[in-house]
């Protein structure tokens, strides 16, 4: 179920991670089915889209316009990063938007770059020359564990070939390890992973990566207990995982910080020596 709504809140958020800011909802919601959503705890069914994306580009507008000349810094060296798509998959959703209207919007900004994830291969796009002013970050996962926590998404391997695909066509990529989730084998796994992305990734100086572990909740556990979601066996583990309050009230699992700590450098050791190319931006 898609629903156009007037978007009424324009709050752009500071984030410093994946990007500099995130921009208002131009989509709330996914019509994906992932286990692992957070989106899923706030909307379990359907998407909301903006009818009003002008104004969202003019918020976008004005507070890019006050601030100061960029600082180099992990996010990007030249251009204030802005993610498009921080509560939905813009690419899935991309028939509801005139898409090419917020594309050139920050493809004629000579200030701003837009910034995006996406679980499918939007060959839409490839009309499209962003000029490298759109970041696509393209998430990966062990294909075994994403045909059960993220059914119906395109397949890890036609992601990991769309990156050379879409750099030609004038994008920026990055990978996105996300949500990397724990369990036996998950390195031997991941280094099946990794050597895919090596022996396809063909731009290799152009390809930086960001790593987020994962983050579950409890609302959504009993949610996807009670709905039969599939994967919850992979997501939820309260012998590995510790509560956190959320800045925003939720009550979530994370892995428990001394365990995640000696994860993330095993991680890290594991990509730098099969892919050591491939830059990570930040892991948490």
């Amino acid at each position: 179920m898609v629903t156009k709504v007037i978007r009424k809140t324009f709050v752009i958020r500071e984030s410093g991670r994946s990007t500099d800011f995130i921009t208002p909802s131009f989509g709330y919601g996914c019509l994906y089915n992932c286990s692992y959503c957070y989106m899923k705890r706030h909307l379990p069914v359907g998407l909301t889209v903006a009818k009003n994306i002008n104004d969202i580009l003019t918020a976008v507008n004005t507070h890019s316009i006050w601030l100061e000349p960029k600082v180099p810094n992990q996010t990007d060296n030249v251009y204030y990063t802005y993610d498009i798509s921080c509560n939905e998959d813009f690419a899935l959703h991309l028939k509801y938007y005139n898409w090419e209207r917020i594309f050139d919007f920050f493809k004629d900004n000579d200030k701003i770059k837009g910034s995006f994830a996406t679980k499918t291969v939007p060959i839409t796009l490839l009309g499209y020359n962003s000029n490298k002013k759109i970041r696509i970050r393209f998430s990966l996962m062990p294909q075994n564990v994403s045909t059960i926590v993220e059914p119906n998404t395109s397949k890890i391997i036609d992601r990991i070939k769309a990156i050379n695909t879409f750099i030609e066509a004038g994008y920026e990529v990055h990978i996105n390890f996300s949500p990397v989730i724990v369990y036996t084998d998950w390195l031997q796994d991941y280094a099946d992973l990794f050597k895919l992305v090596d022996k396809y990734v063909h731009y290799k100086k152009e390809v930086k990566a960001e790593v987020i572990f994962l983050t579950h909740n409890e609302g959504k556990h009993i949610y996807n207990l009670k709905n039969k979601i599939s994967g919850e066996h992979l997501l939820y583990n309260p012998a590995i995982q510790e509560g956190k309050v959320s800045q925003y009230g939720g009550s979530n699992l994370r892995y428990k910080r001394q365990l995640k700590t000696n994860w993330i450098k095993q991680f890290t050791q594991l990509h730098d020596s099969i892919i050591q190319w491939n830059t990570i931006r930040y892991i948490f």
